[in-house]
């Protein structure tokens, strides 16, 4: 298994996120894509011990993955690692990640996403918006494949190469995750959702939080869209 975690400025917690995926048996390999950076981001992943690998410019998740998964693929030997997909900013939470490893390598399933506990601010306040990008990506998944995710958003996810290579191209943007999930499973993949204890960096109502989830709103939409997928009514 091999850990994939695109990165963005994320320099103050890139390290822990990194040693704690080290702590993840089965795990054997950990690259970080710098996606653009304008920190010591790629520096400290590569102190921290990771294959590190550099965007010279932003081009997005979508992209990073990409990236990320042909560096392990230039290192697998005769058998290709599975990949796991974590966040950043994960920090030592990311260990917490670990259940989502067995169901894919038993063979049981093909792809697993991570639910993640209810998040809060550091001001104990509840994060996250009103759930409309929520609503729209799991309105959108559930009419391509009849599946109603519990956390369609969620990018913590452990697929194996075959499920991973058939999703390529990735949709570009926030509108990656709900695409995987579309994309797999229209062509039969199998699929579940997977409890995990794992803390990330959760955004807020203020204005940056509001203009985050109107870009996840926009890429999503764009993504049902080129699948056919848009809800006739759309998210309640």
């Amino acid at each position: 298994m091999a850990c994939v975690i695109p990165a963005k400025d994320e320099a103050e917690r890139i390290v822990a996120t990194i040693d704690a995926v080290r702590k993840i048996s089965g795990v054997d390999l950990v690259v970080v894509v710098d996606d653009g950076s304008t920190d010591g981001t790629a520096e400290a992943a590569e102190r921290a011990g990771a294959i590190v690998v550099r965007h010279s410019q932003n081009r997005g998740k979508a992209a990073a993955m990409e990236t990320g998964a042909a560096a392990v693929a230039e290192r697998d030997g005769a058998i290709a690692r599975h990949l796991l997909f974590l966040d950043a900013d994960l920090a030592d939470s990311a260990t917490g990640a670990e259940p989502l490893l067995e169901p894919v390598l038993a063979g049981r399933v093909d792809m697993t996403i991570g639910t993640l506990p209810a998040q809060v601010r550091p001001d104990g306040s509840k994060a996250g918006g009103h759930g409309f990008v929520v609503r729209l990506a799991r309105s959108g998944i559930e009419q391509a494949t009849g599946w109603a995710p519990d956390q369609p958003l969620s990018g913590q996810r452990c697929l194996t190469r075959v499920a991973f290579e058939a999703a390529l191209p990735l949709a570009q943007g926030f509108g990656v995750e709900a695409a995987l999930s579309i994309d797999l499973g229209r062509k039969g993949f199998r699929i579940i959702e997977v409890p995990i204890d794992v803390r990330h960096r959760a955004t807020g109502t203020d204005l940056r939080g509001q203009f985050h989830r109107g870009r996840q709103f926009l890429h999503v939409r764009r993504a049902l869209a080129a699948r056919s997928a848009l809800p006739s009514r759309g998210p309640r």
